[in-house]
């Protein structure tokens, strides 16, 4: 319900006040989403969300719940997400729950029927797909501008301890396999946005493994093939050991090639008739919070108009299923066909 439709305020309760937690805690009031009500587990963090942001907090989630809220905001560790989700939506919460839907497949169908069955809205939070450098990819895709694509290539690396450096990243859930951390389901951004731009997968194979000297019992490194069912073939490398930040796209048709950094801001196309390289930087003044804060809204008017979102739990199931091949093909050397 909008805020302003003269019906009570939208009630939105925030599972999980951790730093993804928080940036959307402070959209949602930039946003004026309506009344906001924030759970953790953690006394410091409830303690640091009333302190910033002047929302009430909860110590139990089911005095969460007993505040009737419309819209449950999950994000909490990856191996809570299912579990959560299906309490809001027997609830009938309307549901953005963060990347990964979830680290396993058991509940997934449960929870897509509870949705489809309660006419909830829900929205997988992969917020890349907001990223104006990859909606510009996107566009000359599908304006064909680099012709027949036959392959892609994605990476996405970051040193792990500098992710959130005011914490030990041994604690985070990004290093416990028991949280539902690893680098193949952390960074699924990627997965998620080759198969947007590609289309479904026929087939995957990867390797994968903690090949650095962090102190963690997951994946740090991955390297993943996608056949696609166009034939295209498409790379994704992922990993927790880079010390400089590296995020890159490049697409190769038969009339063109794409490429996109994003820390250099810019999307290049080159096109096989002009023989020249165009350059499309990111809007004047744009910030890395403009693609949260618009992942956000989009999902909010989508509630209030009773829309499918553009990543909703059937999306997210369907890339939940790569990134778990995936990982099924590291442990077992295999080529893992998809129906």
């Amino acid at each position: 319900m909008p805020p302003d439709s003269g019906a009570r305020p939208r009630r939105l309760l925030v599972i999980g006040c951790g730093s993804i937690g928080k940036r959307h805690i402070r959209n949602l009031l930039k946003l004026q989403a309506g009344e906001i009500n924030a759970f953790d587990v953690r006394a410091d963090r409830r303690d640091e969300t009333r302190s910033q942001f002047a929302v009430e907090t909860v110590d139990k989630l089911e005095a969460g719940w007993a505040r009737s809220p419309d819209v449950a905001v999950i994000t909490t560790p990856t191996s809570l997400h299912l579990s959560q989700a299906l309490e809001a939506a027997e609830r009938g919460c309307h549901l953005f729950v963060e990347k990964p839907l979830s680290d396993r497949f058991d509940g997934v169908d449960q929870l897509l029927d509870g949705v489809r069955k309660r006419g909830l809205v829900t929205l997988v939070g992969c917020n890349m797909r907001f990223h104006p450098g990859l909606r510009k990819v996107k566009s000359l895709l599908e304006e064909n501008a680099v012709g027949r694509v036959v392959a892609a290539r994605v990476e996405a690396g970051h040193y792990l301890p500098d992710w959130h450096p005011w914490e030990d990243y041994r604690d985070s859930y990004s290093a416990r396999k028991d949280l539902g951390g690893g680098v193949v389901l952390d960074a699924i951004h990627e997965i998620d946005y080759i198969r947007w731009m590609m289309g479904e997968v026929d087939s995957v194979a990867c390797f994968a493994g903690k090949v650095s000297a962090l102190e963690m019992d997951t994946e740090d490194t991955a390297a993943i093939l996608f056949k696609f069912v166009s034939g295209a073939i498409g790379e994704v490398h992922l990993d927790y050991v880079q010390r400089a930040y590296s995020r890159t796209c490049h697409i190769i048709g038969d009339q063109g090639t794409i490429r996109w950094d994003y820390t250099a801001g810019e999307v290049r196309w080159y096109s096989a008739a002009t023989r020249e390289w165009q350059t499309f930087p990111n809007p004047p003044g744009w910030d890395a919070n403009d693609m949260y804060l618009d992942e956000m809204r989009h999902f909010l008017q989508c509630v209030d108009r009773s829309e499918e979102t553009v990543s909703n739990v059937v999306e997210g199931k369907r890339v939940l299923k790569l990134a778990l091949a995936a990982k099924a093909s590291a442990v077992n050397g295999t080529v893992v066909k998809l129906q």
